[in-house]
């Protein structure tokens, strides 16, 4: 059976003023092109897709027994369609819990679920003097321990640090395997993330958080997305990064992406929540470990488009940031656009940008205020 959502239908080539039909896949886009929604319009837009989120509604992906499950389910109800999920630094028996309950979302979907693509492994193989707010589990690179959890879960990204001994021949490997190398938790060079680029990386974890800043007689990683990178994802918090860097990375980077990378705490009241191994408290918008540091976020991707939105970037590029780049970047070329043929992953906002309808591959998803 199909079903119908009539507004402003955002499409690869513009807007159109109409109505989009559906089943699980989508079957046709009617109405008149439009140069711009006008007010009183609803936006149907395309699914956003979250390549990093650690947790949600108070469950942690490295917590295995199901835990995926309830981030996935969180996220949906905020607007997100599909995702990685996203792991910490950790002992190898640790992963490999987190892992074999991906590969078992991954097999089936969830019901009221957003989509488990994959998994994004955040380390172990980063710059123990780097990490953030990750454990202090960090390793060199080790394909033999990648196969093993790759066989329990596709791994679709993998964040390590290039300037590790071996770690440029290691994105050599991944590239071969068809996993995509990301440049993250770094205090290497700008020469460190040329020469990691050129080896085949392909973006920057949430860019300009736990790598070296940009000095104009010292880039650093910074200066190496800004001046090279295609793909980077970016944490639109407003607390991770400030509007004027945010607007930056947009005029250097083109396919700049949106992330939430959230945790346990997101959709939660304020609190205690765990992220891996650390104890983090959620309060004032964000979550923090006890020395103040910023411990991933509670961000849903509904608030991110808001947030892009409120800095001036146009509707249609802010759609752009939370959804076709994404997809883009991890080739999932039926995802993050609303044309006929493609999954039928919707989500439709309010003139006044709230989200009023999630659709995941065909499923209406029960909203959090519904």
């Amino acid at each position: 059976m199909n079903h119908r959502l009539d507004g402003c239908i955002l499409t690869p080539t513009g807007w159109v003023r109409g109505t989009l039909t559906f089943g699980q896949h989508i079957v046709a886009i009617d109405g008149d092109a439009v140069h711009a929604p006008r007010d009183g319009d609803a936006l149907v837009l395309p699914g956003f897709i979250d390549l990093h989120v650690h947790g949600g509604g108070g469950a942690d992906v490295m917590d295995g027994h199901g835990a995926i499950d309830t981030v996935a389910r969180t996220h949906a109800r905020y607007g997100t369609t599909s995702l990685l999920a996203t792991t910490m630094t950790a002992p190898p028996a640790d992963l490999e819990h987190a892992l074999r309950d991906v590969g078992r979302a991954m097999a089936e979907r969830p019901a009221g679920a957003a989509r488990v693509l994959g998994v994004h492994l955040e380390g172990p193989f980063i710059n123990p003097g780097k990490l953030g707010a990750q454990p202090a589990c960090a390793r060199d690179g080790s394909f033999a321990e990648l196969a093993t959890l790759h066989a329990l879960a596709r791994i679709r990204v993998l964040t390590l640090a290039p300037e590790v001994a071996g770690h440029l021949d290691f994105i050599r490997q991944l590239k071969i395997a068809g996993i995509l190398p990301q440049i993250g938790h770094s205090s290497g060079s700008y020469e460190d993330g040329v020469a990691a680029l050129d080896a085949g990386a392909g973006g920057f974890t949430h860019l300009f958080n736990a790598m070296s800043e940009l000095h104009h007689r010292k880039p650093g990683m910074v200066g190496a997305a800004l001046a090279h990178a295609e793909y980077a994802e970016l944490i639109p918090d407003l607390l991770h990064v400030h509007p004027g860097a945010i607007r930056a990375a947009r005029r250097a980077i083109p396919k700049l992406y949106g992330v939430t990378d959230s945790t346990a705490g997101a959709g939660m009241p304020d609190g205690e929540y765990h992220l891996g191994s650390h104890t983090v408290t959620k309060c004032l918008g964000g979550v923090r470990l006890p020395d103040g540091t910023l411990a991933g976020s509670v961000l849903t991707m509904d608030q991110a488009f808001r947030n892009l939105a409120s800095i001036g970037i146009p509707l249609h590029d802010v759609a752009r940031h939370l959804s076709t780049n994404a997809a883009d970047y991890l080739g999932e070329h039926q995802r993050g656009r609303l044309q006929p043929g493609a999954h039928a992953d919707i989500v439709v906002m309010s003139p006044a940008l709230q989200l009023t309808h999630t659709v995941v591959e065909g499923e209406t998803i029960e909203l959090v205020d519904a």
